[in-house]
């Protein structure tokens, strides 16, 4: 939890927090394994598994609230909005159009909320 806080920064809302009142150890335990587990090992910083991460979420394409949580997470942790972009364009690659299409209109409204869309 410790290494999620510090992540998030002023991240509010998320979607861990919007359950949390109902489900708190599932929330913990959710927290635990990625956080407390994989993203403290040492091979990948922070910014590279949050590249990863928005990757395998804008791929999977049903889990939109994850993906824009951790678009919040890429930037905290240092990615540009242009490399997100990236990121979600080279999606159409792999996981196709409609994929890429949803993940950039997740970040456009990001980057809305962060006063970062030009």
């Amino acid at each position: 939890m410790e290494l999620l806080n510090s992540m998030k920064g002023d991240l509010t809302g998320t979607v861990l927090e919007d359950i949390e009142d109902i489900v708190p150890d599932f929330i913990r335990m959710t927290a635990e394994f990625p956080f407390g587990d994989i993203y403290s090992r040492n091979a990948l910083d922070v910014r590279s598994r949050e590249i990863a991460t928005i990757a395998a979420l804008t791929a999977l394409g049903h889990a939109l609230p994850e993906l824009r949580d951790h678009i919040h997470l890429g930037l905290n942790a240092g990615l540009t909005k242009e490399e997100v972009i990236e990121v979600l364009m080279q999606m159409s690659v792999y996981a196709g159009f409609p994929a890429a299409i949803n993940g950039l209109r997740v970040a456009k409204e990001v980057f809305r909320e962060r006063g970062i869309l030009s």
